[in-house]
Order: structure tokens, then C-alpha cells, then sequence
């Protein structure tokens, strides 16, 4: 019997603010904050790539979709007040390594500046609860350990991007404990390597494997030895609604819960850049291949793994999808989208099997209703 993390009763009809939401991750969490029924608005730059998962889902039919930078703190204190949320989940960010040393001044300003307006408009928008801020497993100081980061460990950070993290995530603590008496709760949530259909980012193995493989090219890799925590984009993303459920209705666990929580796949899913390559490609078909890329790159950590007792034994979280089916189901979406499926479709197919095996409905009638639509939306296997 799988885990019922997610209960339908409490996110139905509450208002959620999301920032982020044109990116990869923040449009996956604005579709599933869709399939909830939560009323959400969504606070962003334009989408980062052509093409987005946020254009070809058609997630802007789905949130209030206002556009505004986070580092822009007026503009989006307005946004904010006018949607008056309950909940915040920032998860704008730059979150690219090597796009960190290219502009570490922009990197900074919307990693860490960000964190402070974000904060900062929450505290002076009276309907808000709870703010939730998305980091990142890279802010910790990484020593290479062959055992997982907990989040009592020290943060830090070799590059830009690691360093801007550690931090936000420093921001959101000095807010927590300095504005108290605003009642506006603070968590932050740190997530391992996700992969999912939709990513389109440079710079990242799949969507680089994707364009290799679709121009008959093989894949250069810089490092395909080092080891990372792979899961696919849903697991995090449910783990970060569970924290803000068990948060604002349990005092007790909300204590508990602060000082971040990480959230990561199992041991067998800790696999080398070279072993997720070699999964996709398998499920891909045949295609071309990789090989190592010469030359100098900037640092990268070769090993990276995240302790998440906290979250199994707080939030009773656990992923559900294994390392081979995290990376099928990310290459069915991409084949979809090379092969012009209905991506919209295939898209809300697998978030609905996904929340299938993970709400739980608040009535018999809702039970039913939702198993018939599950019914209905099967993915099959291609």
C-alpha cells in the first residue's frame, strides 16, 4: 500500500502565491496545484527557454499568471497583496551551475535578494501564512562524504551558485527568528537532482541528451562519473506540499520541521551521470551515444547525497517512482514531444497517475470520482 500524503480537503480553495512558476519545476507544481483545486497565482519572468513545459502544458490556463522579478521588490509586493495569499512558495531562482560563473553578480541578486523580497512582501501582506523557500542539496558545504548531508550540516558552497543557496538558505533562518511576532511561518525545502519531461534548460544531462540524440549527435559529457540523488520533478514537489500541510495543521511537527528538509530519492536511485544516461538511452531507443568531453570545466562535486530521515519520519514522505521509472517516464515525454503528441495531455496523464497514488480525498464520493477519472487517464506504456 503506497503513502496518502496529500489531503485534498486541506489545499481545496486555498490561495496559494507561487514565484517561479514559467520555470520547469514551478510549472509541474502550478499544474498539480491545479489538480488540487487550490486557487493560485503565479509571479514570474517570462519562461527561461523556448521551447517550456510552461507554453507546451498551457499552464497559464491553469494560474493567475502575472509576470514580475523577484528582485523587484514593489512589483512584487503588489502581486502579492492583490492575490493575498495564504501560502508562499518561492521558487524563483537561477539555477544553473555554469550560468552561476558566466553572471555571478545576477546569480546572486536573484538568489539571494530574491529570498530577502520575497520575505520581506510576505511580511507586509497580512493574508500570509506560511512561506515556503526552494533551495537547493547543493547548499551545503560539500566535503565528499560517501554518507548523505543532513540538515544539521554546515552550509556553504565552491561556486556561485552553491554559495547563493547556502545563503538563501541563511536568509530565510535570520527572517524566521528576527520577525517572529508576524506569525508568518518560514520553512525551506532542499531537493536532490530532479528529472522529469519538460526540462529544457542548458546544461543539464537530459535536455542536452534530448538535443543530441534528435540531431543524430553523441552526447558530450564533462562528468560522467560523478554520483547525484535522481527523482523525478514530482516527488520534490509533493514533499514540498506535504511540509506546508502537516505544517499549518500541526504546531507540534511545525517546530520540528524548521531548519530545512531535505528531500531525495533512496540509495538506488544515487546513480553516476554515466549510469542515468545509459537508462535513458534504453528507454529511448537506439540512438548515438555518448562520450566524454575533454578539456577543462568548472568544479563540480563529483559525489552529492542527501540525508532525508527527517522527512520519513516527520512527513511519513517517500518517493514512489524508482530510478527506472523516474527515467521512463521522463523519456515518454520527451519522444511525445519530438513526435508532436499531445503534450497537455500526456503531461496531466502523468501528474494524475502520480497524485492517484498519493491524495487522499475527503469523502467516499470524492473516492469514487477520482479513481473513475484515474480510470480515464492511464498512461500506457509506449
Amino acid at each position: 500500500m503506497e503513502t496518502l500524503v496529500i489531503s485534498s480537503a486541506f489545499w481545496l480553495g486555498r490561495r496559494v502565491f507561487v514565484t517561479g512558476h514559467t520555470g520547469f519545476k514551478g510549472a509541474w507544481l502550478s499544474l498539480m496545484l491545479s489538480r488540487l483545486n487550490t486557487r493560485a497565482t503565479g509571479f514570474a519572468l517570462a519562461p527561461p527557454t523556448t521551447p517550456s513545459l510552461f507554453a507546451l502544458a498551457g499552464v497559464a490556463d491553469h494560474i493567475d499568471d502575472r509576470r514580475g522579478d523577484v528582485r523587484d521588490l514593489a512589483a512584487l509586493t503588489e502581486a502579492m497583496q492583490a492575490a493575498a495569499p495564504e501560502i508562499v512558495i518561492h521558487m524563483a531562482a537561477q539555477p544553473l551551475v555554469r550560468e552561476s560563473y558566466n553572471d555571478p553578480v545576477a546569480t546572486y541578486a536573484t538568489n539571494v535578494m530574491g529570498v530577502v523580497n520575497v520575505l520581506d512582501a510576505a511580511r507586509h501582506t497580512p493574508s500570509v501564512r506560511l512561506v515556503l523557500v526552494v533551495t537547493s542539496d547543493k547548499c551545503y558545504d560539500n566535503r565528499g562524504w560517501a554518507w548523505g548531508y543532513r540538515e544539521t550540516d554546515a552550509l556553504g558552497g565552491r561556486d556561485p551558485y552553491s554559495s547563493s543557496k547556502a545563503c538563501a538558505e541563511l536568509v530565510a533562518a535570520a527572517w524566521r527568528d528576527s520577525f517572529r511576532e508576524t506569525g508568518v511561518a518560514i520553512f525551506s525545502a532542499r531537493a536532490g537532482n530532479v528529472i522529469g519531461g519538460g526540462d529544457f534548460a542548458a546544461d543539464r544531462i537530459l535536455p542536452d541528451a534530448l538535443r543530441a540524440f534528435s540531431a543524430g549527435r553523441s552526447l558530450k559529457l564533462r562528468n560522467p562519473k560523478a554520483v547525484r540523488p535522481w527523482q523525478h520533478v514530482l516527488e520534490p514537489l509533493t514533499g514540498y506540499l506535504r511540509l506546508i500541510e502537516q505544517a499549518m495543521t500541526s504546531p507540534g511537527a511545525a517546530a520540528e520541521l524548521e531548519g530545512g528538509v531535505n528531500f531525495g530519492p533512496g540509495p538506488e536511485s544515487e546513480r553516476s551521470v554515466e549510469d542515468l544516461l545509459t537508462q535513458f538511452a534504453s528507454c529511448w531507443g537506439p540512438g548515438p551515444g555518448w562520450e566524454t568531453e575533454g578539456g577543462p570545466h568548472p568544479h563540480e562535486a563529483r559525489l552529492l547525497s542527501l540525508d532525508t530521515a527527517k522527512a520519513r519520519e516527520l512527513l511519513g514522505f517517500a518517493p514512489i517512482l524508482d530510478f527506472e521509472q523516474a527515467t521512463l517516464w521522463t523519456a515518454q515525454w520527451y519522444r511525445a514531444f519530438l513526435d508532436t503528441d499531445d503534450i497537455v495531455a500526456l503531461t496531466m496523464k502523468q501528474i494524475d497517475r502520480y497524485l492517484g497514488r498519493r491524495v487522499r480525498l475527503s469523502s467516499p464520493f470524492a473516492q469514487a470520482a477520482f479513481r473513475d477519472a484515474q480510470d480515464d487517464r492511464r498512461i500506457n506504456a509506449r
